[in-house]
């Protein structure tokens, strides 16, 4: 058993550490780039959402970079239409303009904005956390209670962001797992929740309406990201039944 889970760290890792070095040079990173992890097997989303999810992250980069230049490191990842900005930008202007610049791409419905306001990461930094992305990588797939690949992984500063359409249980499992991770500072859960008779069904349902939810909003709040609506000191909009964002 423990040849078999060095065996599936090894393999992650070797996978990341191939995309972290094409990666190496672009400040600007499509689903995360050299910290992100996935499995392309299955996955809960329609194939069209997947889709949709590649565009929108293209089509990101490619206006940040040109808004931005080499003055950012952001990372885009889009899961189910919902866009994770993760990095870092010059100044607290800097990261709403490229809030702003995310929630005009086309499909989009919501972003949530983790920019840093700081000094890009070091090669040395990105490094560490690609391999705490493979490392989270490997224990989920270990885990015998959860589907690995509903999960996307992203690490950013030690911060381990998770995102997919779980359950509560999976939810709260798969940050317990990402916690015992050496190296690990934070778990963000970022996903969409759907019930135990949904996961049964197998169906890949779509987004929720966007409404009002007063207890999501106080989180989100709280947290310095904005959903699309957010004014300052009022209530954002999100997803009641869909997305769940906490730490």
């Amino acid at each position: 058993m423990k040849m078999q889970s060095m065996r599936t760290l090894g393999a992650l890792l070797a996978a990341a550490s191939l995309v972290g070095s094409l990666a190496a040079c672009v400040p600007l990173v499509v689903g995360g780039g050299a910290v992100v992890g996935t499995m392309m097997a299955v996955d809960r989303r329609t194939a069209g959402t997947q889709v949709e999810d590649e565009g929108i992250e293209l089509r990101a980069v490619n206006r940040i970079r040109e808004a931005m230049g080499e003055r950012a490191h952001v990372n885009v990842t889009s899961y189910n239409r919902q866009v994770l900005l993760t990095g870092e930008v010059p100044t607290a202007a800097d990261s709403q303009k490229v809030e702003q610049i995310v929630l005009a791409v086309d499909n989009v419905r919501s972003v949530v904005n983790d920019l840093g306001v700081m000094a890009n990461t070091s090669l040395s930094q990105r490094s560490k956390d690609t391999f705490i992305t493979g490392k989270v990588r490997a224990s989920l797939v270990d885990a015998k209670d959860l589907t690995a690949n509903a999960f996307k992984v992203v690490t950013e500063r030690g911060v381990v962001y998770l995102m997919g359409r779980v359950t509560q249980r999976e939810a709260k499992r798969s940050a317990e797992i990402a916690r015992g991770v050496d190296g690990v500072h934070k778990v963000v859960r970022v996903f969409e929740v759907i019930s135990e008779e949904e996961l049964a069904r197998g169906v890949a349902a779509q987004p929720a309406p966007v409404s009002q939810d007063p207890a999501a909003a106080r989180l989100l709040s709280g947290s310095g990201w904005h959903q699309p609506g957010d004014q300052a000191g009022g209530v954002p909009a999100v997803a009641a039944r869909a997305l769940h964002v906490g730490i």
